[in-house]
């Protein structure tokens, strides 16, 4: 078989392996940025009460590789009677680990805003939530945007570790037209150069926002 012959074969099951990738990337996103605002916010606020639960949970899940947090998810929750279909754990699992790291980014970026934003939202009257709201996390995402870009890009790279539960997005998709082909080296390179492409868009996003938010060069 040619090379334009098992492209063409293998074309329609990349781009769709390739859709499920894009799916599982900005669903777990999402997830993410969610669960991340709220483990920033809990690890910010003078409260011991939440800030050692989400300091242990953020350690924990930088801590254990993303793969056993798959297998946890999909495989071992069933155990104590809670399972989910392979595209909700593998999002699931997505979500959870992108949380901690995001959370992370934000926290950083919240204490990187000076102290005297905070004195100036105080001597307009504002509470803590309404500093921390309208004044704090404006400048805050901002300062955070590089991080969180660099984190969509990893989760483009990481949703390859899915395919250990069955989920078709692109490697187990090269993997599958590989079993009929035999041939892995142009297959495993195109899948590599998508990838790779799919990193490219979002780095050339990552700095229209950084210029949109004033942090980077003109584009």
């Amino acid at each position: 078989m040619s090379l334009l012959d098992l492209f063409s074969l293998a074309a329609p099951i990349l781009l769709k392996g390739t859709g499920y990738t894009l799916i599982f990337a900005f669903s777990a996103m999402f997830g993410g940025l969610l669960l991340g605002f709220a483990l920033a916010v809990a690890r910010i606020v003078p409260h011991r009460l939440s800030q050692w639960p989400a300091a242990v949970y953020v350690s924990m899940m930088r801590g254990t590789p993303l793969l056993v947090q798959v297998f946890i998810v999909y495989y071992g929750l069933p155990g104590i009677g809670i399972s989910f279909d392979p595209l909700t754990a593998g999002v699931l699992a997505l979500s959870l680990n992108a949380g901690a790291y995001i959370s992370e980014s934000l926290r950083g970026a919240i204490l990187g805003i000076g102290r005297g934003q905070w004195s100036a939202g105080y001597s307009l009257g504002l509470t803590y939530g309404q500093n921390l709201y309208y004044v704090v996390l404006p400048q805050a995402l901002r300062l955070a945007v590089p991080s969180m870009s660099n984190t969509l890009i990893s989760l483009i790279k990481d949703t390859s570790l899915v395919s250990v539960i069955t989920v078709t997005e692109l490697l187990l998709a090269t993997k599958d037209v590989i079993a009929t082909t035999f041939r892995p080296l142009p297959l495993y390179l195109a899948a590599a150069g998508i990838y790779w492409v799919l990193s490219l868009c979002l780095e050339r996003v990552q700095l229209r926002l950084e210029k949109y938010f004033g942090r980077g060069e003109a584009v």
